[in-house]
């Protein structure tokens, strides 16, 4: 972990082009750069900042991250994706508190022993917070060092992103090979001859710039179906359910679910009722597709025998929703 030829020609195009106004770069505490890690992770920057503002305005440290309510911190987490990232956040900023006096370690074993905090993001808090010289291994570093290695097999990226981590200007080094990768070297139609390694890119060499990172053969992405039971009572308010903390939107409030309407009805409504099926919409996770139904019913009572609410749209509460439940609330209160 010295100076190189790479972190060298990298660093110099940082001073040049990099990002320097990322929200969580100002004051970067451990806090602010462990919570901005774990957003960034399968999200993009764009998509982040106004929820990494957002979030630090209701949690400004770790011990009001650790006291809310965990349909607090997912109700602002609400739309953002991977919901479990949320969760793990929650958990470790209380263990932060009872274990390491409401501060986070600067120790890459310890932080790693934190809910959701893996090699990469307790490198980038080492990196980024306290300037120590830690590698990280992102999405980005990996396409970047891939493509310039050219490399068939990943085996020796950690070694390789070790190697060229330096000593000094790590904070600015890091920031750098995640920028590189965010905003030149990205996954389709890479902007070469704005890179600081066109000349000794091997892959750019090759003429093979995106042939890197070897893609992973594709897998046909099954679709799943399901039936989203809105049920709305005179007042207007709409019956949502808790979901279990473990499984697809874990911990959140959801519309109750089933695969036939009338068979749900028959169990839980004990009364007449009129239905009205809206336009299915497709919801992508990533290993599969999910098509709901949403199926509209008035009524006045249900005997849904699980933790449930009625929620009012005129006077929200704070909670965590599933990005299509949200949607559709928003529809139900415009009606």
């Amino acid at each position: 972990m010295s100076s190189t030829p790479f972190n060298q020609s990298l660093l110099i195009w940082f001073d040049q082009y990099g990002r320097t106004d990322l929200p969580w770069q100002e004051n970067a505490s451990s806090y602010r750069v462990w919570i901005s890690e774990i957003m960034l992770q399968q999200t993009q920057v764009a998509t982040v900042i106004p929820y990494f503002q957002r979030f630090m305005q209701h949690f400004p440290d770790v011990h009001t991250l650790a006291e809310a309510s965990l349909d607090e911190v997912l109700h602002h987490w609400t739309g953002l994706g991977y919901y479990a990232r949320a969760r793990n956040l929650h958990r470790a900023s209380q263990d932060i508190c009872t274990q390491y006096k409401g501060e986070l370690p600067a120790d890459l074993q310890a932080l790693m022993g934190l809910s959701g905090i893996g090699r990469t993001t307790a490198g980038a808090i080492l990196a980024l917070a306290h300037h120590l010289p830690y590698p990280i291994l992102d999405g980005n570093v990996k396409r970047v060092l891939s493509r310039y290695y050219a490399l068939e097999s990943d085996h020796d990226l950690w070694a390789l992103a070790e190697k060229n981590t330096p000593i000094q200007r790590v904070a600015d080094y890091t920031q750098a090979i995640m920028d590189l990768g965010a905003t030149v070297c990205t996954r389709h139609r890479p902007l070469c001859l704005l890179c600081p390694f066109n000349q000794q890119c091997l892959a750019h060499k090759k003429g093979q710039e995106t042939a890197y990172p070897i893609p992973k053969p594709r897998k046909t992405i099954p679709v799943k179906k399901t039936i989203f039971i809105m049920l709305q009572n005179p007042l207007g308010e709409i019956l949502l359910e808790k979901r279990p903390t473990k499984g697809i939107w874990g911990g959140l409030w959801c519309f109750p679910e089933c695969t036939e309407v009338s068979t749900w009805c028959q169990q839980y409504l004990k009364q007449n009722y009129q239905q009205d099926t809206w336009a299915l919409i497709r919801h992508k996770f990533t290993h599969f597709h999910l098509d709901i139904t949403p199926v509209l019913i008035h009524t006045e009572t249900c005997l849904l025998d699980k933790e449930t609410i009625w929620y009012n749209s005129k006077k929200p509460i704070m909670l965590g929703l599933a990005a299509p439940v949200a949607r559709l609330l928003e529809q139900l209160g415009a009606q």
